[in-house]
């Protein structure tokens, strides 16, 4: 840990930069994650340490912490300094990761200036890029209480639906292709496919077979590498039990004579549940089952049922989730530097930009090039 240093409120601030320590702060983060309201199960102790023992750096671990004057851990910044030849501090998570925070009690006001200062003092001589922040996560209340130089810029687009059963999500398409999916839904009782879903102790096999289905899955049409990387499904394992052990994720095997022919891991917190990752035997393609219908109306019947408000596509606009009308969502991109350090803030936005710029004109250009190859029509 660092020296300590006060901070407003009575409260005080220290750095962890040792990764056995940030292990050690399992119960407590837990607790502060439970005073969260924002927070998603991405801020869970689980996925965050485990995150770090596959992907992070010795030396780079920057655990911003505030606390009460009796111990009681009040505000949390889990950060790394980032690769790269301009000093940045980020979040842990990485691209793996659709939500990033901080963590604030929400029974302290004064947790989130006291953070504010801390990571001011933490990024010294550094720019602070937040990525993937959630509209109404914690960090924007750190945000506005930053008194240096700062900019907010859009990021990743999710898609989220209300969390209700399937019923109510049919109510949203048209009456002719809900009539559609409700046939889908009968072949699927028709079939017997069973859904299971698993205890804790069953979680390292079941994540097993969900991540070979994945990749049988994606075989032959560019599967996401990293998601087939041992470092990957090590993360997996060590952090979804106990995530699903405090119910802070759900792990379902979807069997068809006895055989697991699909596989699906969803993150839930008491505000919001989201599909991260699922798998399916290419045999269910020939028998003409739609998965992603499977999948959906088991997901919501589980967040429905769990009072959530949110049930999460996570990120990306993939056709076969516009099917259901979703909502768009844009996460945000948080910026901020002190005073010394505006002119790498700004160069760090302007890059941001461009490469925002250079995405938009690649998408317009493939669609251009899709209607020529329609012949111009429609």
């Amino acid at each position: 840990m660092s020296p300590r240093a006060s901070a407003p409120g009575g409260l005080r601030t220290e750095v962890c930069r040792d990764e056995e320590e940030f292990g050690r702060l399992s119960a407590e983060w837990t607790a502060l994650y439970g005073r969260c309201f924002s927070a998603t199960p991405f801020q869970s102790h689980s996925w965050l340490h485990s995150w770090w023992l596959s992907y992070g750096r010795p030396g780079a671990l920057r655990v911003v912490l505030v606390r009460r004057d009796g111990g009681e851990l009040v505000a949390a910044a889990p950060l790394m300094r980032a690769r790269g030849p301009l000093p940045v501090l980020t979040q842990l998570g990485g691209a793996i990761t659709d939500f990033t925070d901080v963590l604030l009690d929400d029974d302290c006001p004064d947790a989130a200036p006291a953070l504010a200062g801390a990571l001011a003092r933490a990024a010294r001589g550094a720019v602070l890029d937040l990525r993937e922040v959630r509209p109404g996560a914690a960090s924007e209340r750190v945000f506005a209480h930053w008194r240096g130089p700062r900019r907010r810029l859009p990021d990743s687009l999710c898609l989220e639906l209300p969390a209700v059963p399937m019923e109510g999500l049919l109510e949203r398409i048209p009456s002719g292709k809900a009539q559609r999916v409700r046939a889908k839904l009968r072949k699927l009782d028709a079939l017997g496919i069973d859904a299971h879903v698993v205890t804790g102790e069953e979680v390292p096999a079941a994540l097993d077979r969900l991540l070979k289905l994945h990749q049988l899955q994606w075989q032959g049409r560019g599967v996401t590498t990293e998601h087939t990387s041992e470092r990957f499904a090590q993360h997996l394992t060590r952090a979804v039990r106990p995530m699903v052990e405090r119910g802070d994720a759900m792990v379902t095997e979807f069997r068809l004579a006895g055989d697991v022919v699909a596989a699906d891991l969803t993150l839930m917190s008491p505000r919001l549940a989201g599909g991260y990752l699922y798998g399916a035997d290419p045999a269910l393609r020939a028998r003409k089952v739609d998965v992603a219908t499977m999948l959906l109306r088991h997901g919501a019947r589980e967040t429905s049922a769990g009072g959530r408000a949110t049930l999460s596509m996570l990120r990306g606009s993939e056709s076969y989730k516009q099917h259901w009308r979703p909502e768009p969502v844009r996460n945000r991109r948080l910026l901020l530097a002190g005073r010394g350090t505006a002119p790498l803030l700004w160069l760090r936005a302007g890059a941001a930009a461009a490469r925002r710029r250079a995405a938009r004109q690649a998408r317009e250009r493939a669609w251009v090039g899709r209607m020529l190859g329609r012949g111009g029509g429609g």
